[in-house]
């Protein structure tokens, strides 16, 4: 069973994460920040994982916090649930249209965190959350499942379309990444570990 549950308290935020890498696209999602979760069930969706986050954070102040304390929970559970990486494909590529919007992703999931995110409206709004936080939020799952996360908007004009863009590129990326290749015998890397 590749599955995870983490639990991450600070003085900020607490979150709990439970994750199933093979599962449906079951689960619940509950941040307080709805267009956050509105993403995060876009994710659990087409990246075919049971997903599971509870989250309460310091609103009040802004939305920082939570959004990048539950990246870094998930990604440790995504790090976790993916054990020793033995079979995995492990690389991932999409590229998603949302109207107008047109975003792509490439994903290692290889041991090395590295994020890239090329968004021409990083500083725009969807309602009062601020694009700038999908960085925030990706930059932590990279650190913390040491995956390499490459996400492009190529084009588009609605904030809204490019974020569900970033997401579902990841999570396709992410399917596809983390499915098992029945010819990969070990670990895919040349140095034998990842």
């Amino acid at each position: 069973m590749r599955t995870a549950k983490i639990e991450r308290n600070t003085k900020e935020t607490k979150v709990s994460v439970e994750l199933n890498l093979d599962g449906t696209g079951e689960g619940v999602v509950e941040t307080g920040i709805g267009f956050f979760d509105h993403m995060l069930e876009l994710l659990k969706k087409h990246a075919l994982v049971d997903l599971t986050v509870r989250a309460s954070g310091d609103l009040k102040v802004d939305y920082h916090h939570t959004v990048e304390d539950v990246g870094l929970v998930f990604g440790k559970a995504l790090d976790q649930a993916l054990g020793d990486r033995v079979g995995l494909v492990r690389y991932g590529f999409a590229s998603i249209p949302m109207d107008e919007a047109l975003c792509e992703t490439s994903l290692d999931l290889g041991g090395r965190p590295f994020l890239v995110m090329q968004c021409a409206m990083k500083h725009m709004f969807v309602k009062d959350f601020e694009v700038k936080l999908v960085e925030e939020f990706f930059r932590a799952v990279s650190v913390e499942a040491r995956a390499n996360i490459h996400l492009r908007q190529i084009y588009g004009d609605e904030a809204h379309h490019v974020c569900e863009g970033l997401f579902k590129g990841f999570a396709r990326a992410l399917r596809a990444a983390k499915a098992i290749d029945p010819l990969e015998k070990g670990v895919p890397s040349s140095k034998g570990v990842i």
